[in-house]
């Protein structure tokens, strides 16, 4: 569980970082998948292979 320190009694701002320290540790992410239940090994493979290859492809449209 991340915690943030509420400096200056700006809430708005320890929520932001609260949700950025979610997003980098991938809790909603990992949630999401255990929802789902069990995959199997191979599925889990094509699965993270796809993504790699959006991320690349996402990562090659903003050098241009």
């Amino acid at each position: 569980m991340s915690k943030v320190i509420v400096k200056n009694g700006d809430v708005d701002g320890a929520i932001r970082n609260m949700k950025q320290k979610n997003a980098r540790d991938g809790l909603l992410k990992k949630a999401r998948e255990r929802q789902d239940g069990y995959e199997k090994p191979g599925v889990r493979r094509r699965k993270a292979k796809a993504e790699g290859i959006k991320n690349t492809r996402k990562r090659e449209r903003n050098y241009r």
